[in-house]
């Protein structure tokens, strides 16, 4: 089947598809773009929304082309009198229970239904239905759902099933009382959802979204702290797609002078902080290894994979590493050695993270993350909402020159970039640990084996003479597979890096969100993926322990890695959680 291949007419256009496609699938390869709502190639395909609806000749009615098999000899139209009043009247149902205030939506000017409803003149409402569920969700620091303006797709669902092995989100109720939402009316606070934001991902309307931390920013700037800004390596090479640059280009410059045009009083770079992060990390592996402490060792940089392994795989928190994400090392270490570099009292410093991820504002606020009774990291914006800060500032993206971000702090090597794409953080590891373990130059820095976007990756890394396995997953669906196969005793790994989001931190829940249609034509995550590797291979210094600040923080401030102030400031521990909390 997978070889065998069939011959139809799509709009009078002839085309030969594998014998496995769908309607909508052979339409594509034909440059016809069949409309949809609940379709996300891959993930959801149930032909609930009625949309994709189209004529096959022979076939009694309309047919759902997200679910049907192509075959030989079909002839098939989509564009006729008769389907483009369905869609249109399909529209118009849809919107009859729909909240319709849109120019105060957040999916505005890129929501798939008002895409449609204006591709297909829907201009009045003829229809008048009872409005959907007005339950808001905003209890959880990450995400909120607003059921009023959901339309049922369950794409979402799919995802956080499918995609990630959550089932945090279904569907209660049948027919006209269908409700999507957690189990028992609960809040996603309170559910095994890990805050990953795959489902925002997968909305097409603006029934879920991030939870929103621009004003807390201004309330920052307006009482008058000293606010600073530091944005993670996925950032620049998705923040360009909000101002009309092609998937998977770099605009690091540009978004340095971005923000600070938006008045922060320092641009620092996470980059920094992944490159501190590698040094306590890669001695930990290290002293792991010599000392016999548990391995595997797993990566702890993702908190939607924390957050996984503490409600999913609690019995894996002692393979987890100690060391706080990035953004959280530099967060401690703007309030303590930075601080007392420039005499400003840690109080009044507020710290700012531009993250990909909605994750990363739940981390922010956990108590573990913190030192002097001051959190490490203050506010976190996502991609799209520092976007949205810097439109509404009236600043032309596309028009800033470059500068650089500000030293102290802002200094990187081409290690710390690609920890935003999956197997960047086991890739920037094995660069350093190979060095120190050796004391050898490595010749090669690139670590092909543990690139690319497949779920699982596995290599075995020879140590000039010692041979480590390591693995990386990305997903938390992946993840659960792969730490399976170690349960059952059926992998031996050393070290493991786990994302909790496909492709990694370039696809995280915060970052801009590709419709539908365009995102079948577009692997997102070897694109946005390309412009890391690609800036790593540009970069002068491409190993973490090569970056002078690096050199300079040890020398002036934390002594050496894994020392006792590194641990009192860049370490932390995670512990069990319940999936459910059906108490509140």
């Amino acid at each position: 089947m997978e070889n065998k291949t069939v011959t139809l007419t799509i709009d009078g256009i002839q085309v030969t598809v594998p014998a496995h496609y769908t309607v909508i699938d052979a339409a594509r390869e034909a440059g016809v773009n069949i409309p949809t709502l609940c379709y996300l190639k891959d993930v959801n395909a149930i032909g609930s929304c009625r949309l994709c609806l189209v004529e096959i000749q022979g076939a009694r009615g309309l047919q759902a082309a997200c679910v049907s098999p192509v075959a030989e000899g079909q002839v098939i139209r989509t564009n006729t009198e008769k389907i483009r009043k369905f869609r249109k009247a399909n529209l118009e149902l849809i919107l009859s229970n729909h909240n319709r205030e849109c120019t105060s939506c957040v999916r505005s000017g890129n929501c798939e239904l008002q895409a449609l409803c204006n591709e297909y003149g829907v201009d009045e409402y003829r229809f008048d239905g009872k409005l959907s569920s007005n339950r808001y969700d905003d209890v959880s620091p990450s995400i909120v759902r607003d059921n009023s303006k959901c339309i049922n797709c369950r794409r979402c669902i799919a995802t956080c099933n499918k995609i990630q092995g959550i089932g945090a989100i279904g569907v209660s109720g049948r027919g006209f009382r269908s409700e999507v939402g957690s189990i028992y009316g609960i809040s996603l606070a309170n559910s095994p959802c890990v805050y990953c934001g795959q489902c925002i991902l997968a909305c097409p309307v603006g029934a879920l979204k991030e939870k929103d931390g621009i004003q807390k920013v201004y309330d920052a700037f307006a009482a008058g702290k000293y606010v600073v800004v530091q944005p993670a390596p996925a950032v620049r090479a998705t923040i360009g797609e909000e101002f009309g640059y092609p998937v998977g280009t770099s605009v690091t410059g540009k978004l340095a002078t971005a923000l600070r045009r938006l008045g922060f009083a320092k641009v620092f770079d996470t980059d920094f902080g992944a490159d501190l992060t590698i040094m306590e990390e890669g001695t930990e592996l290290l002293n792991r290894l010599k000392n016999g402490g548990t391995l595997p060792m797993i990566t702890s940089c993702s908190p939607g994979w924390i957050n996984y392994c503490e409600k999913f795989y609690p019995e894996f928190l002692p393979n987890l590493s100690t060391c706080k994400s990035p953004h959280e090392m530099e967060g401690a270490m703007i309030k303590t050695y930075f601080a007392e570099k420039e005499g400003i009292d840690p109080k009044n410093i507020f710290v700012v993270s531009v993250m990909p991820c909605t994750a990363k504002k739940y981390e922010a606020q956990r108590s573990e993350l913190g030192h002097d009774e001051l959190q490490d990291v203050d506010a976190v914006l996502t991609v799209r909402e520092v976007a949205k800060m810097i439109r509404s500032a009236g600043i032309d993206f596309r028009r800033l020159p470059d500068s650089d971000f500000d030293s102290l702090m802002g200094e990187s090597t081409g290690a710390a970039v690609i920890f935003g794409a999956t197997g960047g953080v086991m890739e920037a590891a094995l660069r350093t640990v190979y060095e120190v373990y050796t004391g050898k130059t490595l010749e090669n820095v690139d670590f092909h084996a543990v690139r690319g976007t497949a779920g699982i990756k596995e290599a075995e890394i020879d140590l000039n003479g010692t041979k480590i396995n390591v693995a990386v997953a990305n997903g938390t669906k992946n993840a659960s597979e792969l730490l399976e196969a170690v349960k059952r005793g059926e992998k031996n790994y050393t070290f493991i890096e786990v994302m909790g989001c496909p492709g990694g931190c370039v696809c995280g829940g915060g970052t801009p969100i590709v419709p539908a249609k365009e995102k079948a034509y577009i692997d997102l995550k070897a694109e946005r993926a390309k412009a890391l590797y690609a800036e790593d291979a540009g970069k002068a210094l491409r190993k973490s322990h090569e970056n002078s600040e690096i050199k300079k923080i040890y020398k002036e401030f934390l002594g050496e890695p894994n020392s006792h102030k590194a641990h009192e400031l860049l370490h932390t521990h995670y512990h069990a959680r319940p999936k459910y909390n059906l108490e509140k």
